[in-house]
């Protein structure tokens, strides 16, 4: 009696129900869940603090040293025995009375706090940052002349305003005419006269980069044809005479308006070193500073609340809208968040035609066999390959092997098989043979059943002869001795163009790397589609491609737009295959610009998330760069989500012409 109630406890408990099963899984859930908020939570404080202005104090050491920063963080760290020894009594006094002990020796595990202060002044002190431990300290005060300066050059400098001096260029020498000591009218006028350094900054700034870059590029053009003039027809030949004179026309033109443009950018900067502002650091001594140099200055002990907004704002301005500067570790962004969104798009264009045409053969046309079984384990398996391997992929297939077809022809980039001349036109013939062979044999491939055997076996040889002639047909027009490259001139001189790493490689590297989750979602938004709408599609004569046009694909759209998505969330945080093919540390010509032929999809760019790598791991100044690490995260976080959410909004609208269909 006994062994059958034990039985029946067994029968019924817990486990056999299987509740425990379904706690178990949504507290696995909430966990993820909160795993996620708590990381998104972080990100989000820690890269929205970044930009806000604190105040500078000024810290007077025990020993006598001056320091002047901005506190960064502080921490609890354990005090060394050997550092204990160095300290004197007063000091030890100093730590017992903080730490409110009362043993004469020093405590088994002595918990101290120490600050981390941001002391820039680099060019002077050689330190980014300086550690100072809270018993170490005397005074600390807030002076109300402490002023930031964020630089062009050497990141930021700190110190006590103390005049705003008007220079005048005497002989070789740049002499004070008059200065303002009120800190108040000082302020105002620096205000004044810094608007207007900046304006010819950005004038100067254009004329380096645009009008300077149009003459560099009409004598490179020119150069260029030069070189393929010798290279096609030999230094003797009329052509080259040509190019050559053409080039001296150009450099004689281009060198008159080279010395009005540098005339023009020497006076712009001579403007700009008008005015200059003596500092004094922590330690006394006095640093002139030109305001040519100084891109933001404020004075974070006396300016307000609503100052403090205007200068957060304006740092995020200057971070989504400029060019990085010192090291990426300040400055602006911009070129990494479009070379990021042009990539992300590109490769969007690029996988979503391969993967829903690969879905649609292997699902409605393809029948069940070995090498269907084959390919679809091959598609899945390529979902788990690691990103660098496709990064490897990328620069040996497209960058040295395709790139290098399109810049020097056949002979550079398929230097495995060189066909000679005769045998490409013997290639042509057997070609013309091929394809009259198997336009006589199709009449064999309409219908087999009821035919002889031997027109069986011709209509699967017409079949084969086409297959073959297609990929001769390919072979002779990739090897062709007549086709030297789009770029050879470049490329003789050992410059390649698109035999390098380049944003098209790379969206065509993601595109690889993303097409099994587009193949996949396709498949199963396909298989959702009733197969009685398709049997109702047949039985009213339409053809398979006309089923496939009409009704399967528009109802399989919002399946697919969720493929899309899955590929571009993917797609757009990847960083190992692109340090291969194409991303850079800095790039700031864009592959967009406003020369000839205006899209440069060679070009090196800059990604978002590779900028997070070299920021937090390359940078020389780690500890300043940190911050930027957590805004640049949050802000391609940012941009994966509004990429996102515009497909999801796109796949919405789709949805609700099949309102009766859900994927």
């Amino acid at each position: 009696m006994r062994v059958k109630d034990k039985k029946k406890r067994r029968r019924n408990s817990l486990f056999s129900h299987g509740e425990i099963w379904i706690g178990g899984a949504g507290g696995a859930l909430c966990l993820c869940a909160v795993m996620v908020v708590g990381l998104l939570s972080l990100i989000l404080y820690k890269g929205s603090q970044t930009f806000w202005p604190v105040e500078l104090a000024k810290v007077t050491l025990l020993d006598g040293r001056f320091l002047m920063g901005e506190e960064s963080r502080q921490e609890d760290f354990k005090l060394s025995l050997d550092k204990w020894q160095e300290y004197s009594q007063d000091l030890k006094d100093k730590i017992y009375f903080s730490t409110k002990t009362t043993s004469e020796k020093m405590p088994e595990n002595l918990i101290c706090q120490r600050k981390l202060y941001r002391t820039g002044n680099f060019e002077i002190t050689n330190e980014h940052f300086n550690w100072v431990e809270d018993h170490e300290v005397r005074q600390i005060e807030f002076p109300q002349r402490a002023v930031v300066l964020e630089r062009i050059k050497n990141g930021r400098f700190y110190g006590e305003l103390q005049s705003i001096n008007k220079l005048e260029k005497k002989g070789f020498k740049r002499v004070v005419t008059s200065s303002v000591k009120d800190l108040d009218r000082l302020w105002n006028l620096f205000e004044v006269e810094h608007h207007k350094v900046l304006t010819l900054n950005n004038e100067r700034h254009h004329l380096e980069k645009s009008e300077l870059g149009k003459l560099n590029r009409k004598i490179e053009g020119a150069r260029l044809e030069v070189t393929g003039a010798k290279l096609n027809y030999g230094v003797e030949s009329k052509v080259y005479k040509e190019a050559q004179a053409n080039l001296k026309k150009v450099d004689e033109e281009a060198s008159e308006s080279y010395q009005k443009i540098i005339a023009q950018i020497s006076e712009i900067r001579e403007k700009g070193r008008s005015y200059s502002l003596t500092v004094k650091i922590a330690n006394g001594d006095h640093v002139d500073i030109f305001l040519s140099d100084v891109v933001r200055a404020y004075l974070p002990n006396k300016i307000s609340l609503t100052e403090k907004f205007s200068i957060y704002f304006s740092r995020w301005s200057e971070f989504l809208c400029e060019d990085p500067r010192e090291a990426n570790s300040e400055g602006g962004v911009f070129p990494a968040i479009f070379g990021t969104v042009v990539m992300t798009l590109i490769m969007s264009i690029m996988v979503v035609p391969f993967g829903v045409m690969t879905a649609l053969y292997l699902s409605e046309y393809a029948k069940s066999g070995p090498i269907v079984s084959v390919i679809r384990i091959a598609v899945n398996n390529l979902a788990g390959v690691p990103s660098i391997v496709f990064g490897v992929f990328g620069l040996g297939f497209f960058c040295y092997f395709v790139g290098a077809y399109i810049d020097g022809g056949p002979e550079k980039g398929l230097q495995l098989i060189v066909w000679p001349r005769w045998l490409w036109w013997v290639s042509i013939g057997f070609l013309v043979v091929m394809a009259l062979a198997a336009i006589k044999f199709s009449r064999f491939n309409k219908d087999n059943k009821g035919k002889k055997k031997s027109h069986v076996w011709l209509g699967r040889l017409a079949t084969v002869l086409w297959l073959a002639s297609v990929i001769l047909f390919v072979c002779i027009l990739i090897y062709t001795p007549y086709f030297n490259g789009f770029f050879s001139t470049k490329l003789s001189e050992g410059s390649p163009t698109f035999g390098t790493g380049g944003i098209l490689w790379a969206a065509m590297t993601l595109a690889l790397l993303t097409l099994p989750v587009v193949i996949v979602a396709t498949e199963e938004a396909i298989s959702a589609v009733p197969k009685s709408m398709r049997e109702g599609s047949y039985a009213c004569g339409a053809s398979v491609w006309q089923t496939i046009y009409r009704i399967v694909l528009p109802r399989a759209t919002p399946g697919i737009m969720t493929g899309l998505i899955l590929a571009m969330a993917r797609g757009a945080g990847e960083v190992a295959p692109l340090m291969l093919v194409g991303a850079v540390k800095l790039a700031p010509e864009l592959p967009l610009d406003q020369f000839f032929p205006f899209v440069h999809p060679e070009r090196s760019f800059m990604h978002l998330g590779f900028h997070i790598y070299d920021v937090g791991f390359q940078s020389q100044n780690s500890e300043a760069a940190k911050p930027m690490v957590f805004t640049t995260t949050l802000l391609l976080i940012l941009i994966i989500t509004m990429l996102n959410l515009s497909a999801i909004w796109l796949r919405s609208k789709l949805k609700k012409r099949f309102i009766s269909q859900h994927f």
